[in-house]
């Protein structure tokens, strides 16, 4: 008997780590906790002050957490006048089943000393139905703002709104800074015309087994595919998706049938659908009721990546403006736990169509891959293979010692190999020992 149980943990383990979803609950057993937010590797603690006499500083390229109540956190940057652009991001993550109402939800300024808002620099982000992980981001814009263009000390301003009857306790917040470099010559400075819209042509394949992750840190690598999942109710599944200059984004979302407890019954928001860009600002978001037995979310198919979309005034199009991932995030309402099987997970398939042929970048002052604005083939490959960030750094950093053994001599190499299959076999151990 125990060693059957043995195998069946080493197999639910190794299909967790290929990223596939394991369902097996024992009969009868309460559902586990859903999984927690995972933060941001290395995130510095920072205070942020309501004002902006001791606000702290933090800077491009870094990620900082905090806590934030309903009211504001102020915090300084100090930036240069070469044109580059700034984006500050914050995420809030409510704890489960938190009270909230669709006026709540958070807000990033980014203000000049003298308190103007930077023009067209806030990002805004409110609740459908569900306490989430939510996310805004404010921008500045270093070569189209008058006012914003000068190098020194600006300040973010980030700000959580809750009515009287939501909740208003303390929520973990993560603050992350982007740099993109100023632009080059012959970069378009004016909107793009009139860009094609309406639904994509989504992919009926088979789906593929992929586990999401639970936030922007931890997101599931896609491509263009038909991916499947599990959720239960009060859950969001995280993905990203690698879009380069001139390719286009469309999704769809489904879940199937639930073990329903009670018929004839629906929660409004049951499935909800956001995706976000790469430093963090919503794209667009959908939400549609849900009755246990069907339901499906497809959002309009994106502009072409340019940076020309920044300068647009549809707010579907502006924030396309730059390569790298794009984040989905698919939530299941908590409601729907009032007429289902908590315990038993409902499939959610992904549909996913990625078009065009990846253009030239524009030309920048400096590589916008150092702030996360661009695609390389480690991120086409962590795609292909579903990877979470964490997962393509281990994997970027295998490769890099497999190409050092390579280069070594024979002997050498030798050694290098059983040394390293000594770490790959402890590391094993160790992370086989620790989930049981």
């Amino acid at each position: 008997m125990g060693r059957g149980r043995t195998a069946v943990w080493a197999a639910a383990l190794g299909m967790a780590a290929a990223g596939v979803p394991v369902t097996a609950y024992a009969e009868g057993s309460a559902p586990r906790p859903l999984p927690a937010y995972r933060a941001a590797d290395g995130a510095r603690q920072v205070e942020g002050r309501p004002s902006t006499a001791d606000a702290p500083l933090i800077e491009a390229g870094k990620t900082y957490e905090d806590t934030i109540g309903p009211g504001d956190r102020v915090y300084r940057l100090v930036l240069e006048k070469d044109g580059s652009n700034a984006y500050v991001s914050a995420v809030v993550r409510p704890p489960a089943g938190a009270k909230v109402s669709g006026s709540d939800g958070i807000e990033v300024e980014i203000m000049t000393t003298a308190g103007r808002s930077c023009p067209a620099s806030t990002g805004r982000a409110t609740f459908d139905y569900d306490a989430v992980p939510l996310a805004a981001a404010g921008v500045r814009w270093g070569a189209e703002d008058a006012d914003c263009a000068p190098g020194g000390v600006y300040y973010a301003k980030v700000t959580r709104t809750a009515a009287k009857d939501s909740d208003q306790s303390p929520w973990p917040l993560e603050l992350k800074v982007q740099r993109e470099p100023g632009r080059g010559a012959g970069v378009p400075t004016t909107a793009p015309s009139p860009l094609p819209t309406g639904a994509p042509s989504l992919p009926g394949t088979e789906a593929v087994a992929r586990t999401g992750g639970t936030g922007f840190n931890d997101a599931r690598a896609l491509g263009a595919g038909v991916w499947r999942d599990e959720m239960r109710p009060g859950q969001t599944r995280w993905y990203r998706v690698p879009l380069d200059w001139g390719q286009r984004l469309g999704l769809g979302a489904e879940l199937s049938a639930a073990q329903v407890t009670k018929k004839f019954t629906s929660a409004s928001g049951g499935l909800a659908v956001t995706l976000y860009n790469p430093y963090r600002g919503q794209v667009a978001d959908k939400n549609t009721s849900y009755d246990g037995v069907q339901a499906g979310v497809t959002l309009a198919k994106t502009p072409p990546v340019g940076y020309a979309n920044r300068f647009s005034s549809d707010r579907e199009v502006q924030p396309v403006s730059v390569a790298g991932w794009y984040y989905v995030a698919v939530t299941m309402g908590g409601k729907v736990a009032d007429f289902t099987e908590d315990a038993v997970p409902v499939p959610l398939t992904l549909r996913l169509e990625v078009t065009g042929t990846p253009a030239k970048a524009p030309a920048y002052q400096g590589d916008p891959a150092a702030g996360g604005f661009a695609v390389g083939a480690d991120d086409r490959a962590a795609a292909q293979e579903g990877l979470t960030a964490p997962e393509a750094a281990e994997a970027a950093g295998t490769r890099s010692l497999m190409r050092v053994v390579a280069s070594a001599g024979f002997g050498t190499g030798a050694l290098l190999l059983a040394v390293l299959g000594g770490w790959v076999w402890l590391g094993r151990r160790g992370r086989g020992a620790t989930s049981a």
